[in-house]
């Protein structure tokens, strides 16, 4: 059974359906001209994912996940690195993984130099300035390569969760040789939700972190093995978790 195409909306309608639905999803192109740059610009960024180290820190013995984790601050519309720092996160938004201070490699220089790179992140907390007045904006950046080395592999092994934070966006950066994988946005206190799959490299779904919950289902190879990349990117305004 196929499911429902992503449910992508123009440039002009993802600010308004934040507000009104708590998430909204963005087309390759529309990615693009939010961030003022063109898609052939987020391809340079590709490379960065065929050098990730494998997470260490998977309480379900898993070996399917490889990731690198950095902190930016964006204030008056300029980009820093900050220090590198542990990923935490509570037990109240992650059952799995929450109370670990989890060491990460940090996204390589060359990564973070590209003027795609400064675009996308500034590009959101654009969007979430808009939604939550001006503000300065404590993003982490994830490079997640999730394989099926092992047969399957979970993107989101913690299952529906949220994260914590102000706003999530999730970029698709890669699909190869893999089925499943399928998106799944549900009302926080609610029933409604919604269920698409991302297979469109550099497609967005953003998330309005305080009124939705959200989880990606396994993923399976079609070919001997395959994997699925994505970029998370995580603003808050209270400064980082952990602090």
């Amino acid at each position: 059974m196929s499911l429902p195409s992503a449910p992508f909306v123009p440039v002009d309608r993802l600010t308004p359906l934040l507000r009104e639905q708590g998430y909204a999803v963005l087309a390759p192109p529309a990615l693009a001209e939010l961030a003022r740059c063109a898609l052939v610009d987020f391809d340079v960024l590709k490379p960065g994912w065929d050098r990730l180290p494998a997470d260490t820190y998977l309480r379900d013995g898993g070996r399917y996940r490889r990731r690198r984790h950095s902190c930016f601050v964006i204030e008056d519309g300029r980009l820093r690195q900050a220090a590198h720092r542990a990923h935490w996160q509570p037990v109240e938004y992650n059952a799995l993984h929450g109370g670990m201070q989890r060491w990460f490699e940090p996204v390589e220089p060359a990564t973070v130099a590209q003027p795609a790179w400064s675009a996308l992140l500034l590009s959101l907390a654009g969007v979430c300035s808009a939604l939550k007045g001006a503000q300065t904006w404590y993003v982490e950046a994830h490079q997640f390569r999730i394989d099926t080395t092992d047969g399957i592999g979970r993107p989101t092994p913690e299952g529906a969760h949220r994260d914590g934070v102000d706003f999530v966006a999730v970029v698709l950066v890669d699909r190869v040789d893999v089925k499943g994988g399928e998106t799944r946005v549900f009302e926080a206190d609610g029933p409604s939700g919604q269920r698409f799959t991302l297979d469109q490299s550099w497609s967005l779904l953003m998330l309005d972190d305080e009124r939705v919950i959200h989880e990606s289902t396994p993923i399976q190879p079609v070919a001997e093995a395959g994997h699925r990349d994505t970029l998370v990117l995580t603003f808050r305004r209270a400064g980082f978790q952990g602090d």
